[in-house]
């Protein structure tokens, strides 16, 4: 198919399609006449690329898509879009601040949590697989609205950023890491902050949270404890990430440097840890999971 036809069928210019030949997302075959031949399988990469076009994707995060079909690059390409909308919008309320009088330092302060925030969230994404990529990012960067002002907080920011620029590739078996990929493509932006608040709010009223939820937690650690679970790829998962985490840094290097640069992030874990108490006082094997 040439390209005047192709352009019709995809709703792509012809220079469109000429820029993204040159790009080398696209090699169509060259005939003898010096006119390209577009093949269907052409056609539908340039129909993708419509899409993602239009999607705000640019080139070089289409050549990643394109060429992974687990997904993971739509994935990171999804989450740091996320944390750009939620940083154009707060980027748009410090204006909104400075037109009501608010003084220039203020919102210079402002602007340099939001920076940490862009440096930190971009790093997470990019270490951190898939959804799970996702997932963490959305999980700390709501600790990460303040900017840096002391000597132990820089410390801790430089550890942080040292952790995750050299941090191992999380690998999980791929059979597992396909299935889990297709378990969670599904969840929106908007479930994960869903799910995060629901964990907040269970740990503001700890006790509250365990007697109206006391079926279904008996009934995830009696399952937790079962061969079925353990042979899942959720289990699998589960069983890779502890490994990892250990291996890593993360939880002896990564997690610490958090709170110490943090100020909410110390708070919430000390909010997670009476929760915790909580809940081996009146299930005393959770512990062993």
């Amino acid at each position: 198919m040439l390209i005047q036809e192709v352009s019709r069928y995809t709703h792509l210019t012809k220079k469109a399609i000429a820029y993204y030949i040159r790009k080398g997302l696209v090699s169509p075959v060259v005939l003898e006449n010096g006119y390209r031949d577009f093949t269907q399988e052409d056609m539908e990469v340039l129909k993708k690329i419509y899409v993602l076009r239009g999607l705000g994707i640019n080139v070089e995060e289409m050549k990643g898509i394109l060429q992974d079909s687990s997904r993971e690059a739509l994935q990171k390409t999804c989450a740091r879009q996320e944390l750009k909308s939620r940083q154009d919008t707060r980027r748009n309320e410090l204006l909104r601040d400075l037109a009501l009088g608010k003084p220039y330092a203020e919102v210079e302060l402002g602007l340099q949590a939001l920076e940490l925030q862009k440096t930190l969230g971009q790093r997470m994404v990019e270490a951190f697989p898939g959804y799970y990529g996702r997932f963490v990012c959305m999980h700390f960067s709501r600790f990460l609205e303040m900017p840096v002002c002391t000597e132990e907080q820089q410390e801790a920011c430089e550890e942080v950023i040292e952790f995750l620029d050299q941090m191992p590739p999380f690998k999980v078996p791929k059979e597992v890491e396909e299935e889990m990929a297709e378990a969670v493509s599904k969840i929106r932006t908007d479930q994960i902050g869903d799910m995060l608040e629901d964990v907040k709010r269970s740990m503001e009223e700890p006790e509250e949270f365990l007697e109206k939820n006391q079926e279904i937690i008996q009934w995830y650690l009696a399952y937790r404890q079962t061969e079925a679970y353990q042979n899942s790829s959720a289990g699998k998962w589960m069983a890779c990430m502890k490994e990892f985490q250990s291996a890593s840094g993360y939880t002896d290097v990564f997690l610490p440097a958090m709170k110490k640069l943090s100020p909410s992030y110390r708070e919430y874990c000390e909010k997670m840890k009476k929760a915790d108490e909580k809940l081996l006082e009146r299930y005393p094997g959770a512990g062993k999971l």
